[in-house]
């Protein structure tokens, strides 16, 4: 029902993307996805040992998955689950005891999805690698056995691949320091959303087997996942033509499993140098927020050059054109705030920002948002579709575009922003003829879960925000000058 709901609609987009037909194609893109290979040059040695335990299931499998290049699909892996498990147990226990990959299931097809209508360069393609589904289901295996090693405490304003975490968190957490620091007097926060050049591609495998060795895993376990990061066969697939094989052993193959866990294992050691800095990460997403007070950028100005020399010795590349910051200054009297600089070049100095698909500004309002949230919703509802679909669309798409990341802007919205978010929901009912839930009821709703559930986890970075009061009832309401405090994610009166 969906993929023809989005077929009459065109809610992808108006118009296709359409690949060329250059026969010289596939082998240019794999070469140009493979040229981070000349930066690895560092030697690594492997050892055996016997992991623990090795259980597999198949049932999980989604069958709507393109096949990988070993041509096995997911459906028949589902399919016959109970008859299959009991083989493909053992050909994981001996790949776990002997620490090495069968290289049919480390191949990789690459099919390039064109970033924009009408590709001009290489690099208006976006790689989609496609990858064998058995090979995934033993990457969860491996994933849940890594999560039973890792503590919980690692990396407490890392948000992503950790349960309980969302960008919402993220964003949360960023709005909260800001604005705590804010409601002091003579201060400002610099913020610097920082943009990496393939993070995913660029890492050098034996540095990031150094970092899991000092994490605790065992020997035998970091040698599989440093043969599962190396010796990768690429292949370049467009429509009918297929590029030449390239051998990978620099980054990590992008689309599977494991790769997003690893990459937010490589980064624990990036972290603040400086109590007045704060570092809050979502994978490759990072952002530098800078607490100044009394016009005082010294700290600041010292985690950006250890940032840069961090990214320096992790083989990371920072774009410093993509790179972007943002200042928030409600002082009266403010002065000029002289830019940032990364390896020579100035950060350009922006008034908005776009964070996981929240628009900040450097006023910390949220018109601007709203106003793009409300813009995206009434282009949806504009569908000639029957009230049940509408209903059901407006539940699964419009619904969660009003609310993306709601707990950490609403409180702060305007009367006037509120209407228009209200005004969408009435749109949406008087179509659909049905009684949805208000915005405010939902703010509501997912706020006060939120809150439950960051109670409940003490390694939750906001927990320390929710403290009892002597009776034991109730939480003590935050401590706040400026209703922008107050009214950010934190105990509320």
């Amino acid at each position: 029902m969906w993929q023809g709901l989005q077929t009459i609609t065109d809610y992808k987009g108006k118009h296709s993307r359409e690949l060329p037909s250059d026969t010289s194609l596939p082998d240019e893109l794999n070469h140009f996805y493979a040229h981070f290979e000349a930066s690895n040059t560092e030697a690594f040695m492997r050892a055996s040992a016997v992991p623990d335990d090795c259980v597999i299931t198949f049932k999980q499998v989604n069958i709507h998955k393109a096949l990988g290049p070993d041509g096995l699909p997911g459906r028949v892996l589902r399919a016959c689950a109970d008859q299959l498990a009991g083989v493909f147990t053992d050909i994981f226990n001996m790949s776990l005891i002997e620490s090495v990959i069968p290289i049919c299931f480390k191949q990789t097809s690459i099919v390039p999805v064109p970033k924009n209508t009408k590709a001009t360069c290489l690099n208006d393609y976006r790689p989609v690698a496609l990858t064998s589904v058995a090979m995934k289901c033993c990457e969860r295996l491996v994933m849940a056995h890594i999560n039973t090693i890792i503590p919980e405490t690692l990396d407490p304003l890392q948000f992503a691949y950790r349960p309980n975490r969302s960008t919402d968190d993220a964003i949360s957490i960023a709005l909260h320091t800001a604005l705590s620091h804010l409601d002091k007097r003579n201060t400002y926060v610099r913020k610097l959303f920082i943009d990496y050049s393939s993070a995913f591609n660029t890492r050098v495998p034996s540095k990031l087997i150094t970092k899991l060795r000092i994490l605790g895993l065992n020997t035998s376990l970091c040698n599989w996942i440093l043969d599962f990061l190396t010796g990768r066969p690429q292949v370049m697939r467009v429509d009918s033509n297929t590029s030449a094989t390239l051998i990978l052993n620099t980054g990590a193959p992008q689309w599977c499993v494991l790769s997003p866990l690893l990459y937010s294992l490589f980064t624990p050691d990036c972290m603040a140098r400086h109590n007045s800095n704060t570092i809050i990460k979502f994978a490759d997403d990072t952002t530098v927020i800078g607490l100044i007070t009394d016009n005082d950028e010294t700290a600041y100005r010292e985690e950006v050059r250890d940032l840069a020399g961090w990214c320096q010795n992790n083989n990371l590349s920072l774009n410093v054109t993509k790179t972007k910051e943002m200042i928030v200054d409600y002082r009266k009297r403010r002065t000029e705030h002289a830019p940032i600089l990364i390896d020579g070049a100035v950060v350009e100095q922006v008034e908005s920002f776009k964070l996981f698909g929240v628009h900040i500004t450097n006023k910390l309002e949220w018109s601007k948002h709203t106003k793009a949230v409300v813009k995206r919703t009434r282009q949806s509802l504009r569908f000639g579709m029957g009230p049940q679909i509408l209903k059901r669309f407006y539940s699964c798409n419009i619904e969660s575009i009003l609310t993306g990341c709601i707990t950490a802007w609403y409180g702060n919205c305007s009367a006037s922003d509120r209407k228009a978010l209200q005004r969408v929901v009435r749109t949406a009912q008087y179509i659909t003829g049905a009684k949805l839930p208000a915005i405010q009821d939902l703010y509501t709703r997912r706020f006060q879960r939120k809150a439950l559930k960051i109670v409940k986890d003490p390694s939750h970075p906001s927990h320390r925000l929710f403290s009892l009061l002597p009776h034991g009832k109730w939480y003590r309401s935050a401590k706040s000058r400026t209703k922008r405090l107050l009214n950010s994610f934190s105990p509320q009166p």
